[in-house]
């Protein structure tokens, strides 16, 4: 008896946009519940404290609703007409803004130039599998391979306990039973990397993880 499952079936159009869009639901109702939490401390008339701490919960939620807001529409929207190309230096600004949480910092090695939006979409959906390869936190590192507009990329995860999911290789690999909105995002990220003609992997590397599209 074999060790390794089948792969699912694929999801259709329908079921893969019903699944991106339950993922980008999951990334905002955080920050977006917080916002209503602060809302209702201020509809309490609180004291002067309560006051300060629920406009800060406001501001402070209210942009990382914005940041993540504005990255999945890069990483998981059309982000203008088929054949496009995106400044990665707008990539770039996006990342940070999503990515850097006090936890998790990017040190971002690759040249301001445009790419086709296949490729950048491709690099940022790179760059949330490296997030969650380093749970508590560390440093992505963001390296070009080759160059012009057939670059790819290379991200180094390093931080304490850095992990190599098995479900993200699955999915990456094409051998994960089902896709569900949990795995939709590296089944998306495999399907951008086979438009841009690469094979994303994640691999353990001494103390860090990579992940990289050849």
């Amino acid at each position: 008896m074999s060790g390794t499952s089948s792969p699912g079936p694929a999801p259709d159009a329908l079921e893969l946009a019903a699944l991106l869009c339950s993922r980008v639901c999951h990334d905002l109702i955080s920050p977006v519940g917080a916002i209503v939490n602060g809302l209702e401390v201020l509809d309490d008339n609180p004291k002067p404290e309560d006051r300060d701490f629920a406009l800060e919960l406001i501001r402070k939620s209210a942009k990382t609703a914005s940041a993540r807001l504005q990255f999945c529409r890069l990483a998981f929207g059309a982000a203008g007409s088929s054949g496009a190309q995106i400044d990665l230096g707008d990539a770039q600004a996006m990342a940070k803004g999503h990515i850097e949480d006090g936890k998790v910092t990017l040190s971002w090695n690759l040249p301001r130039l445009l790419l086709p939006k296949n490729r950048v979409k491709l690099l940022l959906n790179m760059l949330v599998i490296a997030q969650q390869t380093i749970p508590r936190g560390g440093t992505l590192t963001i390296d070009p391979v080759s160059e012009g507009e057939t670059m790819s990329f290379r991200i180094t995860a390093a931080g304490l306990n850095a992990r190599v999911p098995q479900n993200i290789v699955d999915m990456l690999g094409g051998t994960a039973a089902a896709v569900d909105a949990h795995a939709v995002q590296p089944y998306y990220t495999r399907l951008l990397a086979q438009a841009c003609g690469l094979t994303v992997k994640l691999a353990l590397e001494g103390e860090t993880v990579v992940v990289s599209a050849s």
